[in-house]
């Protein structure tokens, strides 16, 4: 190594203890040995081949070239090795038992984001790339559902993907249907999202797919990713499936009994994906705590059950960086899921106007909001603030609904203001519209609403909340301050990390792409901090991976 005339770019840790056997030493071609930024860099990236960080006199330099040996005389051409870091490629980040149960190279995966917004395109995009991703299939007719089912089967005849199922407590006749559905096409993988509890139609689903294998274990033929954010809804998720449940399903003819047995004996889901700080429906959990917490129950219930394979338990929410997504790692995660940095793809089933608001987005950027699936219960989602209104229009409703028992006790000058200022039409056409489209699709709404004012008023109020984000993703002209647009701070956070690079367009913004930059990042991340950890101090512009249009 030619000696530095200016300061050292790596310098040694005044604390550092080499935690290697100090007789190791490295040979190997010198001109492979990189003491600038640009090549440190591009050896770090270089994922599939080991890093050395060696030492001739006060020089440090890195490779990925030569060879270790524990033999080293003054003189015979050999360096110090003081520091190294194995190769880590993405593909192997986190768990991999992951992968093989879904057939993708990767430990991570694409959330679902409602109404088709992760959609059919975007689905096929990743999964030519051997990404998971899962259909949002929440909020959509079931032809729409089919159409997609029939759409990507087609394109990813050997997938990966799953399907999302969107819990609707106000709709179980939806849930029933689309479980159907995803049963008579054989979808063998679901994404489970905002459940409370276990239903009756997410247990058929799962045991509707067991059976007994040649070697006598059990072999589980669909597949459950819950997505949560508490430990009392995962203890549940982690659990084999209620027994009333499963006597109700075998008395309705839905399973058999030995499928009623073998469920017993397995838990309701096969991953946990802890969903913190995230875009829609969120508790705001922060990562550090939540993951740690569920990893704990995992092991507990583990330790009861013995599952042939302990549930995994992922992470989400916030996650729109490497340095992110290493953090989600480190923290035990056995995969990580990406969401909101989706959406503003452009395979995403949004508009344009919301691909460049979300562009923009900081960190600030965003609010909670009532959720319209379940709106009478107080949940909210996290939606994006910037360039629209709807955060503080929907607050304005559920403000009106806890204070009102029905439309009619509603003063003039507030009602004068929602139906110019916020909905735009008259409540009774409104109504109409209500009661058009729960007459076709569940009249057990109507019955309710016809029986109980307050219930009436939730409809109507309902109606605003709903095509809030069918606006968004149409583009509806006119409607732009009353788009509904999920978000979290990772958009933010994403947005400052492009910068500067060709991600920072909106238009450049292809969801493989992007998603492989944070695969690629993480490891990177993972690779500068197994070097920081044996006392090796890197320059700031170092540890941090930048997205480029040269990766694979």
């Amino acid at each position: 190594m030619e000696n530095e005339t200016e300061l050292q770019i790596m310098q040694i840790s005044s604390s550092y203890t080499s935690l290697l056997p100090g007789d190791l030493s490295w040979e190997g071609p010198r001109d492979s040995i990189a003491i600038d930024i640009s090549g440190i860099r591009k050896r770090i990236c270089e994922a599939g081949k080991p890093l050395f960080v060696l030492k001739d006199g006060n020089n440090l330099g890195v490779t990925n070239e030569g060879q270790v040996g524990k033999s080293r005389e003054p003189g015979d051409g050999k360096l110090q090795l003081i520091a190294c870091a194995p190769a880590l490629t993405a593909e192997m980040l986190g768990d991999e038992s992951f992968c093989r149960t879904y057939g993708t190279p990767y430990a991570f995966y694409c959330g679902a984001m409602a109404n088709g917004i992760s959609s059919e395109k975007m689905l096929i995009s990743l999964g030519k790339e051997g990404i998971l991703g899962s259909f949002g299939a929440g909020g959509l007719s079931l032809q729409r559902i089919e159409a997609a089912i029939l759409e990507v089967k087609s394109a990813l005849p050997h997938g990966p993907y799953v399907f999302n199922l969107l819990n609707s407590p106000n709709e179980p006749l939806m849930e029933q249907k689309t479980i159907e559905l995803y049963l008579t096409h054989g979808i063998h993988a679901i994404e489970a999202s905002a459940y409370l509890l276990p239903t009756v139609n997410l247990v058929h689903y799962r045991a509707a797919g067991l059976s007994v294998g040649e070697n006598g274990r059990i072999r589980i033929g669909n597949r459950i990713i819950a997505k949560l954010s508490r430990k009392e809804i995962a203890r549940k998720f982690m659990s084999p499936p209620p027994g009333e449940i499963l006597k109700a399903l075998v008395e309705s003819g839905h399973i058999t009994e030995q499928q009623a047995d073998l469920a017993k004996l397995v838990p309701l889901a096969d991953d946990i994906t802890v969903e913190a700080d995230s875009g829609g429906h969120t508790d705001n959990r922060p990562l550090v705590c939540v993951i740690p917490a569920v990893l704990a129950l995992r092991d507990e219930i583990q330790e009861k059950y013995r599952y042939d394979q302990p549930v995994r338990v992922g992470a989400a929410g916030g996650i729109g960086t490497p340095s992110a997504a290493a953090a989600a790692l480190t923290l035990g995660a056995a995969y990580f899921v990406t969401g909101s940095i989706n959406q503003a793809c452009i395979e995403s089933g949004t508009s344009d106007h919301v691909h460049n608001l979300l562009a923009q987005a900081e960190m600030t950027d965003v609010a909670m909001a009532p959720a319209g699936d379940m709106f009478e219960m107080g949940v909210k989602v996290q939606v994006l603030k910037r360039g629209t209104m709807f955060a503080m229009r929907a607050q304005k409703l559920y403000e009106l609904y806890s204070r009102y028992a029905s439309l009619d006790d509603i003063p003039p000058d507030e009602r004068e203001k929602l139906e110019t200022q916020v909905f735009k039409s008259d409540i009774n056409s409104i109504w109409n519209d209500c009661y058009g489209f729960f007459s076709e699709h569940d009249t057990k709404q109507i019955e309710r609403a016809n029986s109980n004012p307050k219930d009436k008023m939730a409809l109507v109020f309902r109606w605003y909340l709903g095509l809030s984000s069918k606006w968004s993703i149409s583009g509806e002209k006119g409607r732009e301050m009353d788009y509904q647009i999920w978000c979290s701070p990772a958009m933010g956070a994403f947005n400052d990390w492009v910068k500067g690079t060709f991600l920072e367009n909106p238009i450049e913004r292809r969801v493989a792409d992007i998603n492989k930059h944070i695969l690629a990042g993480c490891a990177y991340m993972l690779r500068v901090q197994q070097v920081e950890l044996q006392g090796i101090r890197l320059p700031a512009v170092l540890k941090r991976y930048l997205p480029n249009r040269d990766l694979k």
